[in-house]
């Protein structure tokens, strides 16, 4: 029997996927994410299924959509059949199974769903509405003056930013980091192991130790995109805590940047650390797959946070690499979370359940496209602030979106308008095109019990709620 491989995936928290330099960013640096994919297989167009953290974890472990598992947004519920996630999987083939730092957000708290070890960040946990709630010290009582997450004054979920005010090596992601270290010296090296390292960046709040804040807040960065479909916000700023309006000020806006990329910057170079104590120190072959839940819009279209259907929100980094994935490959198929779960257990030789709904991306790195799925859907319920529900299709060079609540429709040419300028949906020349779209929404849509499609045609101001209680079974 072929050596099975080592497997470890290292997640973000709403990290947009042009947050790359090797995507081109003019003004973020990731030397070492960008040698990853120099090294394998970096999936260009790779999506979301849920902008938000829960649907979009779940998805990774089960391999199924939001819709599917019975919870499109962050509301407390247990995973159908947990014994068919991603770790449970490798766990009963096998596998050593570990969680170190930003946890899967499952609920409840304590569920494991097939992880062995668990190194949780000492910085969150989760309540029965599983919400972060920050404690005072450590739950591995390592330090019994860890520093209280909200001291330094940057709400959870807010655009403020500043320095980090504590020593670095109390920092989220260096902590993340010198566990997932402290996990490959102590493992069991008689069997494989697959190990999820979580980052809790670049998600709010915004605060990188003070070298990463500064380089980017000495820089003039690029400003944030508005299409010509937006519309100013009636209510302007709407907050610091929770919101997901624009903010006026010009200089908030760079500071929240400059926060948001030195968290980025800083995961990065931590990276260096880990991905070399991973590959040079491992007995048989190890794979590495990159990504992040969701993204955040960072300002483009008058919107901060996530939940939008807009790139910045949805679209998301996707990279593997391992040793007989062909160095340099560039994919353009539309990938999505979903795909991760029957392409790591191709990777070790487990078999994937019927009710997988996502696909291994193996077969693109083989040449294997023909037959691969046209686009991929990504939805949000109606939520917080006033954000409305959506669904979406894309394949990576078009966009399709309904509103469920007014059923507003946008279309993009992503292709010739990465960034969303223009919305095409009312353009006669593009009606065909919107009418396509259209069709293949319905057709997506048409089972769920919610009542979006009746007589073949989308129903606005039907109830889209965050549980789905006509969830497929499984």
């Amino acid at each position: 029997m072929p050596e099975r491989p080592n497997l470890i995936l290292i997640t973000t928290d709403q990290q947009r996927a042009d947050c790359l330099s090797l995507a081109g960013h003019p003004d973020l640096t990731t030397p070492n994410l960008d040698e990853l994919a120099h090294g394998g297989a970096w999936f260009r167009q790779a999506y979301s299924p849920a902008p938000i953290c829960s649907p979009a974890r779940r998805s990774i472990l089960t391999g199924r959509s939001p819709a599917t598992d019975g919870c499109t947004d962050n509301s407390p519920v247990r995973i159908p059949k947990p014994e068919d996630t991603l770790p449970d999987l490798l766990r009963r083939a096998g596998y050593q199974t570990a969680e170190i730092g930003r946890s899967m957000h499952q609920y409840p708290g304590h569920a494991r769903y097939g992880f062995e070890v668990r190194e949780h960040s000492p910085f969150e946990s989760h309540d029965s509405h599983a919400h972060w709630v920050i404690r005072q010290t450590s739950k591995t009582g390592e330090f019994s003056n860890w520093p209280h997450l909200l001291n330094h004054g940057m709400p959870l979920c807010g655009y403020g930013a500043r320095p980090w005010p504590y020593d670095e090596a109390f920092h989220q992601t260096t902590w993340t980091v010198n566990k997932a270290i402290e996990f490959a010296d102590r493992r069991d090296a008689d069997v494989p192991f697959f190990a999820h390292i979580g980052f809790v960046a670049p998600h709010p709040p915004l605060v990188p130790p003070r070298h990463y804040y500064e380089r980017y807040a000495r820089r003039e960065l690029r400003p944030p995109v508005i299409g010509d479909w937006a519309l100013e916000p009636e209510n302007g700023n709407l907050g610091a805590g929770l919101s997901s309006g624009f903010i006026p000020d010009n200089r908030l806006v760079r500071d929240s940047m400059a926060g948001y990329y030195g968290l980025i910057n800083h995961v990065d170079d931590m990276l260096f650390n880990l991905l070399m104590r991973f590959r040079n120190n491992l007995p048989g072959p190890t794979y590495f797959l990159f990504c992040s839940d969701h993204g955040e819009m960072l300002g483009d279209h008058h919107m901060f946070r996530k939940c939008r259907p807009y790139q910045g929100s949805i679209h998301v980094p996707f990279i593997l690499r391992g040793p007989d994935i062909p160095g340099g490959t560039v994919c353009d198929a539309p990938v999505t979370l979903e795909d991760i779960l029957p392409t790591l257990c191709e990777l070790a030789g487990v078999d994937v359940p019927d009710h997988v709904e996502g696909r291994s991306v193996l077969p693109l790195l083989r040449g294997g496209s023909a037959d691969w799925r046209r686009c991929v859907h990504s939805e949000q319920p109606h939520t917080w602030a006033g954000v409305p529900g959506f669904h979406c299709l894309t394949d990576g060079k078009w966009k399709y979106i309904w509103f469920s609540d007014t059923g507003r429709e946008q279309l993009f040419d992503l292709a010739a308008d990465p960034r969303e300028l223009h919305d095409l949906s009312r353009e006669s020349a593009q009606r065909e095109t919107l009418e396509k779209w259209r069709s293949r929404l319905i057709r997506h849509i048409a089972d769920r019990g919610e009542g979006f499609v009746r007589d073949g045609e989308l129903v606005a101001g039907r109830p889209h709620p965050g549980v789905v209680a006509h969830a497929r079974a499984v």
